[in-house]
């Protein structure tokens, strides 16, 4: 784990997702988003069963640990999480977010990751309402909110999955952080930030541009 933790709630923070990054180059361009200020990155764990597509596991994570100090925001979509999270922990992950869709037993993973060290979240998928994590989200350091289908960067931005995030930020109150990750670009933050999200998975917007400094900076001026 790094030093470093999730910042207080209602501070915008933007988690540059490496699912749409220079895989051959993912210590430069970990460098490259760090340098624009930038404290935490997204990180795409697949298995391709619980969403169809393969990314990384815990060495690739590990390999990443030794050269960054970003914040690791390792998303499980993966559909044994509690099998595998303290795996990822070991690897250098401090934040993990599990699927409600995925996970058995929810609170007393919630209650592992705690004990392991690390800060806890919970997703929902574009189809699956806010009240299916109303009684865990109030546990958590973090809850996602997916406005787009899990399983592959670049698609469009999904509007009223977004509406979501409003009802969970009546759910959770102020001191929770709000993750919004799906089709987030300078367009669509304006909207989620409005809904209450204040982390923002941003993918295709910034590493399809061969500025990514630029880009960051794009998406933070459109949060303001």
């Amino acid at each position: 784990m790094s030093d470093l933790r999730l910042a207080k709630a209602g501070t915008i923070e933007i988690a540059p997702s490496i699912l749409d990054a220079d895989f051959a180059r993912l210590a430069d361009e970990l460098a490259v988003i760090e340098s624009a200020g930038v404290s935490m990155v997204h990180l795409d764990v697949m298995d391709g069963h619980f969403v169809p597509n393969i990314t990384i596991g815990p060495p690739v994570l590990a390999k990443l640990r030794d050269c960054s100090r970003l914040v690791f925001d390792a998303h499980l979509m993966i559909s044994e999480p509690a099998k595998y999270a303290k795996a990822f922990v070991e690897a250098g992950a401090d934040h993990i977010t599990f699927h409600i869709e995925a996970a058995q037993k929810s609170e007393r993973l919630i209650d592992r990751l705690h004990a392991l060290g690390v800060t806890a979240g919970v997703c929902l998928n574009p189809q699956t309402p806010a009240e299916a994590v109303e009684n865990i989200a109030p546990l958590c350091d973090m809850v996602l909110v997916m406005t787009v289908h899990p399983g592959f960067g670049g698609q469009k931005f999904m509007p009223e999955a977004a509406k979501k995030i409003a009802r969970i930020r009546e759910i959770v109150g102020p001191d929770i952080r709000i993750e919004v990750d799906g089709g987030i670009d300078p367009q669509t933050t304006p909207i989620v930030v409005s809904y209450g999200a204040d982390t923002l998975v941003v993918g295709n917007a910034i590493f399809s541009k061969p500025d990514r400094v630029a880009a960051i900076k794009a998406i933070r001026q459109a949060a303001k």
